[in-house]
């Protein structure tokens, strides 16, 4: 009886042992490893600082009267400068395109290729943007281009400078210091849009029938 028992013990056991087997087949991978690793750069492409609030730009401090003063113990922005900051800020792809390293966005190096339109007309001009126009040489087609969001369009301002209010050595071309049209309509009156003035970061809300300028994006989350 004990034998008949141990017998069965031991044939289940081998066939639990081929089983196993069966189903974990070889440890040998079938190939090379495929590569798993990516670089800082990829990392930060892809996850950037884009995901915070970038810094103003501001590195001087002021007293109530606009006196320079020493920034120290101030709380205000030049003291703080609180956010992400990149260096270099823009890149120039030297196809008629500016990819911003702060926040991914692709820009049309010539921010005046249009000229002064309507609203209408400046989504229009953005969505129908290709490669070929407008200086450009990257391969994009109709669709890719878009008028930018307040959000955006604000984001390349640095309220460190004025006249304008852009990044020092910024690479772009035919940047007007009047109002840029963004995508974004003022919900409380819907025939008008926001916009931003170049010349010193302003943010005003404008009718969609006056005309002003054109900057196209592309890109973004």
């Amino acid at each position: 009886m004990k034998s008949t028992i141990a017998k069965r013990v031991f044939f289940l056991t081998i066939g639990l042992l081929l089983f196993g087997s069966a189903l974990a087949g070889t440890l040998e991978p079938p190939g090379p490893v495929a590569p798993t690793m990516v670089t800082l750069q990829q990392i930060y492409d892809k996850i950037g600082p884009g995901a915070g609030v970038a810094r103003t730009g501001q590195t001087t401090c002021w007293d109530a009267s606009g006196a320079v003063i020493s920034c120290a113990g101030t709380g205000q922005d030049g003291a703080l400068q609180k956010g992400f900051s990149v260096s270099p800020r823009f890149t120039d792809n030297l196809n008629g395109t500016v990819k911003d390293n702060l926040t991914g966005l692709i820009w049309l190096k010539n921010a005046n290729c249009f000229g002064l339109r309507t609203w209408t007309n400046a989504l229009s001009n953005s969505n129908t943007l290709a490669s070929g126009a407008c200086g450009l040489s990257d391969g994009s087609a109709a669709g890719a281009w878009r008028l930018p969001n307040i959000k955006e369009l604000q984001s390349l301002i640095d309220f460190g400078q004025f006249n304008p209010a852009l990044p020092v050595g910024h690479p772009f071309s035919g940047v007007q210091l009047d109002i840029c049209w963004s995508s974004t309509t003022f919900v409380r009156y819907p025939d008008y849009a926001w916009g931003v003035f170049p010349y010193n970061g302003y943010v005003d809300y404008y009718d969609k029938a006056l005309t002003y300028f054109v900057w196209p994006v592309r890109g973004g989350p």
